[in-house]
């Protein structure tokens, strides 16, 4: 009889310790699963906060965002790294004073003077342009070529900016120095994403940053980035395609528009050899022909802002 209680008690205190193990076990799990959330709340709160000081930075500082955006595109930020937007508008301001009041000396003119200002003011404006064209033809020449390198490796959401080191060095600028500060900044910084999404700031072509929001959404859901390159792939030779096209129409329009203008010289130059009074002092020197001739202008600044748009 005492065998049997003792037997009893013995599994008693066995399974009172199986049941509070088990009750730690669960109040285990149970702090594991509220860190993990907290962890969890607190990554997605970080990321929330930069997104919005990116968006306040471009909200609060529109003008001087946009210019740093513009020296950036245009690649005199890479070219000269100390130059800033405002060292931009104080260079400009001191240059165009000093061309105004030089101008002034000389002509003793301030339609002349300011003219000078104004052709400065053009000519830079020209350059920038002429700059973001060629960057822009640059990243076209090189997005397919970053991919099919990308798409070689075989990587996780987590060394997808470890390897940009490796790729930059077969494409060309701008994407080279892109992708180097890009994973310099995702290696001291430990947040990929944000470096990703620094790195679509810098470069204006709209599949480069079509590509780089994709890897940064890869990356916080950690997705397959084998399906995201061979989409990419697809994405980008489609607008490669749709841009030669494009290419051939304006080029198109550029002969037709040279054969315009060669036919109108020439029959203005006929016609001043049939009538008594000169053309060209109808065409410079009065209203109708200072209007057709700024009609003409608009036409022409319209054509050329449109080429050198062509490959965006």
């Amino acid at each position: 009889m005492t065998r049997y209680i003792l037997i009893f008690l013995l599994l008693l205190v066995g399974f009172g310790i199986l049941f509070q193990r088990i009750r730690w076990l669960k109040l285990a799990a149970l702090m594991l699963q509220r860190t993990r959330e907290g962890v969890e709340q607190a990554a997605g709160k970080r990321l929330l906060t930069r997104r919005r000081q990116l968006m306040d930075l471009q909200q609060d500082n529109t003008f001087m965002f946009k210019l740093e955006q513009e020296l950036n595109y245009c690649g005199w930020k890479r070219r000269f790294p100390f130059l800033t937007a405002e060292v931009w508008l104080i260079c400009n301001v001191v240059f165009s004073a000093v061309l105004f009041l030089g101008v002034l000396a000389l002509c003793r003119s301030f339609q002349a003077a300011g003219f000078a200002v104004a052709g400065a003011v053009g000519a830079e404006y020209l350059l920038m342009k002429f700059g973001k064209a060629g960057e822009m033809r640059s990243v076209n020449e090189n997005l397919l070529e970053f991919l099919n390198f990308l798409g070689n490796y075989s990587i996780t959401a987590g060394e997808v900016t470890g390897i940009f080191n490796q790729v930059s060095r077969y494409v060309e600028e701008p994407m080279k120095s892109a992708l180097e500060q890009c994973s310099y900044e995702a290696q001291t910084t430990g947040d990929a994403g944000l470096a990703l999404l620094s790195m679509a700031e810098k470069i204006e072509h709209p599949k480069f940053k079509e590509v780089v929001h994709n890897m940064e959404v890869s990356i916080r859901y950690c997705a397959d980035f084998k399906i995201l390159v061979d989409t990419s792939r697809r994405s980008v030779r489609e607008y490669l395609r749709m841009g030669e096209d494009r290419k051939g129409m304006l080029r198109e329009a550029v002969i037709n528009m040279l054969m315009l203008i060669a036919m109108s010289v020439f029959a203005l130059f006929t016609v001043d050899g049939l009538v008594d009074r000169s053309v060209w002092e109808v065409l410079f020197f009065t209203i109708p022909g200072k209007v057709a001739l700024g009609m003409v202008g608009v036409i022409l600044v319209l054509l050329i802002r449109k080429l050198l748009g062509m490959n965006q």
